[in-house]
């Protein structure tokens, strides 16, 4: 008779175990960092990426690149956590979302990757001790590895 009952109570303390690292390793709340408007300029080009913060396992995000006036470049980005683990989805101007799968996540630094994209296939954040996000893209480009990063600094939204 004991032997069932204790039986029973391992493997509930297992399966709610498991739910509760699931729940954990898929909490966008660790990424809370991102949130914000990021602004900064680099060779003649204003950069900004704005991050919502974490809330109903997205955190959604736009990012602009202007010069002179003009935009140049565009694009709409989310990142969703599902029971499957954390994935950032890029749509550069418009175009069909590509995932990117988490593969690394520290306090200030989260790395995603897909080794099938053409480039780029590893995307990299982190907060820098100055308080500046940084994105990096790297891959390769014509069989050369290729890379681009930004850097900003937090600032009030501008209406």
């Amino acid at each position: 008779m004991l032997k069932p009952l204790i039986l029973a109570t391992i493997l509930f303390l297992l399966f709610s175990i498991d739910g509760i690292c699931t729940a954990a390793a898929n909490d966008l709340s660790a990424l809370a960092w991102m949130a914000g408007h990021w602004t900064g300029v680099q060779n003649g080009m204003e950069m900004e990426e704005l991050w919502l913060a974490p809330k109903g396992n997205t955190m959604l995000a736009v990012h602009r690149d202007v010069v002179r006036g003009q935009t140049i470049s565009f694009e709409f980005l989310r990142i969703e956590a599902t029971a499957e683990g954390i994935t950032y989805w890029a749509s550069p101007k418009g175009r069909p979302a590509t995932p990117f799968r988490m593969i690394e996540q520290k306090s200030r630094r989260v790395v995603f990757e897909n080794p099938s994209h053409d480039f780029p296939s590893r995307i990299i954040y982190w907060l820098s001790e100055d308080a500046s996000l940084h994105a990096r893209i790297e891959g390769t480009q014509g069989g050369n590895p290729a890379s681009a990063e930004w850097t900003w600094r937090r600032t009030a939204a501008k209406h």
